[in-house]
């Protein structure tokens, strides 16, 4: 597949994508590659229990490269960070072996505290030494459980306060920011067809169990997790009654 006309403006060069080895985030890295000459990825090891992600995230690289040449160009380094303290300090669901369960301040125990700040701060260092300009993540706020840290006020903050404290004008791109699951199956056929959609429901990783065991027509995982359910709902009103 040919690769689009980029659409960033002159300044905007080179982007680091904040990559799981997820559906979000492969879809924003195809959204990244038609649009910056140069993309890198940046993943994070922080003792989650699907870990399975970390492995699915070379897979998604490769497949990406020889399924789409043209996106191959664009595509260059990838980056993993230990960030084992965030699963030190951390007690939730996904560092932790507990069942999924609301909390009493009305937020999943998905939900780990600070995880995406100390991304996002962990991010653009990278980036200020590697000389990118744009940062992307999949946060969103419609698909979202009511994390605090995928509003997009909080990404704005943290726009502007990244940019004061390392002097360096940063974009944060949040392409998903306003859509839903069904519409992320969209952008992705969009961006690169059914070859793009096939790679994201074969190779990428959501469930928060780790199963790649179960397969389903959305992809592999175990079904019943929060992420394997708004996955599933997702493809359910993407592909429709017939699907």
């Amino acid at each position: 597949m040919t690769a689009a006309p980029l659409h960033n403006t002159p300044h905007h060069t080179s982007a680091l994508v904040l990559f799981s080895g997820g559906q979000d985030s492969t879809t924003c890295l195809a959204h990244a590659l038609e649009r910056f000459p140069r993309v890198e990825t940046l993943g994070f090891d922080y003792g989650q229990r699907h870990s399975v992600e970390l492995q699915a995230r070379p897979v998604v690289l490769r497949e990406l490269r020889e399924r789409f040449p043209a996106w191959a160009d664009r595509l260059g380094e990838d980056h993993v960070l230990d960030l084992a303290v965030l699963g030190k300090v951390s007690e939730t669901s996904l560092t932790r072996d507990m069942a999924f369960r609301m909390e009493e301040n009305g937020l999943p125990n998905t939900f780990v505290p600070g995880r995406n700040l100390l991304f996002l701060t962990l991010a653009a260092a990278l980036a200020y030494r590697r000389g990118i300009q744009v940062i992307v993540t999949g946060v969103c706020e419609t698909d979202f459980s009511g994390y605090p840290d995928c509003r997009d006020d909080t990404m704005k903050a943290l726009q502007v306060a990244l940019s004061l404290g390392m002097d360096h004008r940063f974009l944060i791109d949040t392409p998903l920011m306003w859509i839903d699951k069904a519409a992320t199956w969209r952008l992705a056929e969009t961006l690169g067809g059914k070859t793009l959609v096939d790679l994201i429901v074969e190779h990428t990783h959501t469930c928060y169990l780790g199963d790649r065991e179960h397969r389903h027509a959305w992809g592999y995982g175990c079904g019943s997790c929060p992420a394997c359910e708004l996955r599933a709902r997702g493809w359910s009103n993407y592909v429709g009654p017939l699907g």
